[in-house]
């Protein structure tokens, strides 16, 4: 089925405007990293619907398959809260550190 990228198109809007409201360029980081982040679980969900249709038609090696995708997009999402977590904590304590 042929999707229309309507939703691709309005995310990047959103995206793109949000960002120029953005003045802090820490602010900005953090932003960018959670659009990211809520990207990558749109990707999740599509992953999980394949593997549960993949096993419910019997095609296991399909799902095996599509379950090793899913395992790297999973790592990513760490990835970028452990990133997240890390910033915010390195410039709590620079904050701290100067008062």
């Amino acid at each position: 089925m042929k999707l229309s990228g309507r939703l691709q198109e309005v995310f990047v809007e959103d995206f793109r405007r949000e960002l120029a409201e953005i003045q802090n360029p820490i602010a900005k980081h953090i932003f960018v990293l959670a659009k990211a982040s809520h990207l990558i679980h749109f990707r999740i969900a599509k992953y999980v619907a394949l593997v549960a249709a993949a096993d419910m038609t019997g095609h296991y090696a399909v799902g095996v398959l599509l379950e090793s995708c899913l395992a790297d997009k999973l790592a990513f999402v760490e990835r970028t809260r452990r990133l997240i977590r890390n910033l915010v904590a390195t410039k709590l304590a620079a904050k701290l550190a100067t008062a």
